[in-house]
């Protein structure tokens, strides 16, 4: 196992990257049809499909989830995935095309590099073509490129964030997995001493503070290959966030849009258990992936590099 995302069969992740702009985007394809659900918590959100995921609506098909920098204007690299995917005839059958479904997440990374230069259509298809099964590049790549921790005081004082991923293998063999963008308001701390890694910088006397609270998000997808149906795709998404609680402080704030989507890519034919079974898995699920999602932040901390003057955590 590499402990990413990839150890889940059937998932490929690629990335765009430009670090002279300080931004990219990541996305995440599915060889075959995932379940998916979402569960958003920060209060700055800039997400897309996430409304298709509700388990009272209809599809219940992802194909892919994009990752991306450049905060709304990001989003347009969503149209890129679609292409690709369209090329190869991934989507939901409507009887005159196949539409690809495609949920995504924004980070706000503007303030970072260049806040004219943000993902497009172009670096999306690019990202897709970059995909691969091979061990997930971690840091300062993709839509953590131009992520930043620790800016409750001021994003002058920021610590580089990044992009990380982990897994874990369930005793019965159930594998759950995330990928994740830290771009946190909030400070990360090591949840075995409980000290902070990457965070808030002391002042020094050249510096001054600038009040632009907007540049953070932590989004983060999970995935596992349990066969689960979209309500409790949600659920587990609901309680991956506690990993984010974990190890990100203050996180879910007004100024974060903090977003976790969930697929499960187990066989659509598995037999359903009976209710008390089926929702004490689901609980199992939902409580390893809140572990894996703080590892995977740790790892992004870890991973991540020193890039246009904000420096990075000691690896």
């Amino acid at each position: 196992m590499h402990d990413d995302i990839t150890d889940i069969p059937g998932i490929r992740v690629g990335h765009d990257t430009d670090l002279t702009a300080g931004t990219g985007c990541t996305v995440l394809l599915c060889d075959s049809d995932a379940v998916g659900g979402v569960d958003v918590r920060g209060s700055a959100p800039a997400t897309h499909e996430t409304d298709l995921l509700n388990p009272i609506h209809m599809v219940d098909e992802v194909h892919a989830v994009l990752l991306t920098g450049g905060s709304a204007f990001g989003l347009q690299a969503v149209a890129g995935v679609m292409r690709y995917l369209e090329e190869q005839h991934r989507g939901v059958d409507t009887g005159v095309a196949r539409v690809p479904i495609v949920p995504a997440a924004a980070i706000f990374d503007l303030a970072f590099g260049s806040p004219h230069i943000r993902p497009d259509a172009e670096a999306g298809y690019r990202a897709c073509l970059q995909a691969s099964s091979d061990p997930v590049i971690q840091g300062n790549v993709g839509a953590g490129t131009g992520a930043t921790v620790g800016k409750l005081v001021s994003p002058l004082l920021a610590m580089k964030g990044g992009l990380g991923s982990a897994s874990t293998r369930l005793p019965d063999g159930t594998l759950i997995a995330a990928l994740v963008v830290v771009n946190a308001l909030g400070n990360i701390h090591d949840p075995e001493t409980q000290q902070v890694i990457a965070g808030t910088r002391e002042l020094l006397g050249s510096d001054t503070l600038a009040a632009n609270p907007f540049s953070n998000t932590t989004i983060a997808a999970i995935a596992t290959t349990a066969s689960l149906n979209k309500a409790e795709c949600t659920k587990v998404a609901q309680m991956a966030h506690d990993g984010m609680a974990q190890v990100i402080r203050p996180v879910h704030t007004m100024f974060d849009g903090d977003a976790i989507y969930a697929l499960a890519l187990g066989p659509r034919d598995t037999p359903r258990l009976p209710s008390a079974q089926a929702a004490q898995r689901v609980s199992i699920i939902g409580a390893a992936a809140a572990q894996t999602l703080a590892r995977a932040i740790i790892k992004a901390i870890r991973h991540a590099r020193t890039l246009h003057s904000i420096p990075a955590a000691q690896a």
